[in-house]
C-alpha cells in the first residue's frame, strides 16, 4: 500500500511538473489555452502552435532525457558498486561530448543523426578505455571508478582544446556543453523514443542478473552469474542511454548521480531493482522538468542552460555524498 502511494505521488508530481513546463515561459499562456492545445484538434491559434511545436516537445524531451540519465546513473552504480558513480563522473558523457564537438569542428553541416552516431562512438570509446584500464581482478569495480575519473578529465581537456581551435562556433558549443533542452523538436523525440524503448526491454531482461550484482562477487559467481558479461552488457546500455542524451541535449550532469540516491532513500534498503529503476526514471523526469522550468526563470525572459541549474543543485549533493561515504570508510 505504501509503495502504491509512493508511485501514485511520483506520477502526480510528474504530471504537475509537465504542466508547469508547458505554462512557464516567455509568452504568457493561460491554462485554458494549454488544455485546448493538448486535447482539442481544432485549435490553430498562434498560442496553440507555440505550445505544440515548442513547449510540448521540450517538456517531452526533458521527461525522456531525465529518465534516461537516471536509468544510466543507477545502472552505473549497480555495476560498479560505487554510490558516487555516474556516466558524467566516469567519462562516458565526456567521451560523447568530445566526439560531438569534434564533429562540429570537422563537419559543421552534419545532421542530427550523425551527431548521435558520433556521440555513441565517443561514449563507447570512453567505456572501452575505462574497461581496459580497470583490469579483470577481484577489485574491478574499484578500478572502474578510478579509470572513469581519469578518462573524464582527459576527454574534458581534449574537448576544451577542440573548442579553442573552432573560434567561430565557440558560443553555440559552450551553450550546448552546459546542457540544454531549449532547441527540442519532435525530430529529437522520434529518434530517442525507439532507442529508449529497446533499452528498457533489454533492462527488463537483465533484471534477474542485476539482483545478483548486489551480492558479493564470489556469491554471485556461485549462483551462476557471469559477472563480466553482465557488467559489460549493462555498460553498453549505459552508453546507449547517456550517448543519445548527450548528442541531443549536451552533457547534463548530476541527474544520473542524485536521482538513484533519492530513489533508494524513498524505497529503503532491500527494494528490488525493477521497482528501484522505475522510481528512479520517474524522479529523473521530474527533476529535469523542474530544473528546466527554473532555467527559464533565472534570466527571464531569456533561457539559461538547464545544466547550470543541475550543477547548482548537484554539486552540494555530490559533496555531501562524498563526505558521507568517506565517513563510512
Amino acid at each position: 500500500m505504501v509503495l502504491l502511494l509512493l508511485f501514485f505521488s511520483a506520477v502526480m508530481l510528474l504530471i504537475l511538473s509537465f504542466l508547469l513546463s508547458l505554462k512557464v515561459g516567455m509568452a504568457r499562456i493561460s491554462w485554458h489555452t494549454i488544455y485546448e492545445a493538448l486535447f482539442s484538434g481544432t485549435g490553430d491559434s498562434k498560442e496553440h502552435l507555440y505550445i505544440r511545436t515548442l513547449r510540448l516537445p521540450r517538456a517531452v524531451l526533458a521527461c525522456m532525457v531525465g529518465a534516461q540519465l537516471a536509468l544510466a546513473g543507477l545502472l552505473t552504480q549497480i555495476v560498479t558498486k560505487n554510490p558516487l558513480a555516474s556516466p558524467h563522473v566516469f567519462g562516458i558523457n565526456a567521451g560523447a561530448s568530445l566526439a560531438v564537438v569534434t564533429g562540429m569542428l570537422l563537419f559543421p553541416a552534419a545532421s542530427l543523426l550523425s551527431s548521435i552516431g558520433l556521440a555513441f562512438a565517443g561514449a563507447m570509446l570512453g567505456a572501452l578505455a575505462i574497461w581496459m584500464l580497470s583490469g579483470q581482478g577481484a577489485q574491478q569495480h574499484v578500478m572502474l571508478a578510478l579509470a572513469g575519473i581519469a578518462i573524464h578529465f582527459l576527454f574534458a581537456s581534449l574537448t576544451e582544446g577542440a573548442m579553442i581551435l573552432n573560434q567561430y562556433n565557440t558560443e553555440s558549443m559552450i551553450f550546448w556543453l552546459a546542457g540544454s533542452v531549449n532547441h527540442a523538436s519532435w525530430q529529437h523525440i522520434q529518434l530517442l523514443a525507439p532507442l529508449l524503448g529497446i533499452v528498457l526491454l533489454l533492462v527488463v531482461l537483465l533484471l534477474p542478473s542485476l539482483r545478483t550484482l548486489a551480492l558479493d562477487d564470489e556469491v554471485a559467481i556461485g549462483l551462476g552469474t557471469r559477472l563480466k558479461g553482465v557488467r559489460a552488457f549493462a555498460m553498453i546500455l549505459v552508453v546507449l542511454l547517456a550517448g543519445s542524451a548527450v548528442a541531443i541535449c549536451g552533457p547534463i550532469g548530476f541527474v544520473c548521480l542524485i536521482v538513484p540516491h533519492v530513489a533508494r532513500a524513498m524505497l529503503g534498503s532491500g527494494s528490488s531493482p525493477g521497482v528501484l529503476l522505475t522510481l528512479a526514471m520517474l524522479l529523473g523526469s521530474i527533476l529535469l522538468l523542474l530544473a528546466d522550468v527554473m532555467s527559464r526563470l533565472i534570466s527571464f525572459p531569456f533561457n539559461s542552460p538547464v545544466g547550470i541549474v543541475m550543477a547548482v543543485i548537484g554539486a552540494p549533493v555530490f559533496i555531501y555524498l562524498a563526505r558521507r561515504q568517506g565517513g563510512k570508510g
